[in-house]
């Protein structure tokens, strides 16, 4: 699989790919058009080892909804993921077994020469 999750409204998004510069094997697609599904969720969950590690707590909601205030189990955290594109985290990019979470320069810097290979 060669595919990235994006938000096509996010500049930083719409950067990273642009850098990746993607060819046409690459599946691009816009999580608030189509968020992750379960199943590819669960795969990715078991490469990185939890479902925190996919969370954006930086998202607008975890605050508004009060999410920084309870403790969220795994499950919580795959609950909010499937049920709200906002939190996951983004660009969010998978290269065969390969996965790239997030829009660190060590993170992108590893997805484009996974890509360009």
């Amino acid at each position: 699989m060669r595919k990235i999750y994006h938000l096509s409204s996010c500049s930083t998004c719409q950067k990273i790919i642009k850098e990746i510069n993607p060819d046409s094997s690459v599946e691009l697609q816009d999580i608030k058009q189509e968020n992750i599904d379960s199943e590819t969720l669960d795969w990715i969950k078991e490469k990185v080892g939890s479902y925190e590690a996919l969370f954006s707590k930086r998202a607008m909601k975890y605050r508004s909804m009060g999410l920084n205030e309870i403790q969220l189990s795994e499950q919580d955290f795959r609950k909010y993921i499937l049920e709200e594109y906002t939190f996951l985290k983004r660009p969010f990019m998978v290269v065969n077994e390969e996965v790239f979470i997030g829009n660190s320069k060590k993170v992108v810097e590893a997805a484009v020469k996974a890509f360009q290979k």
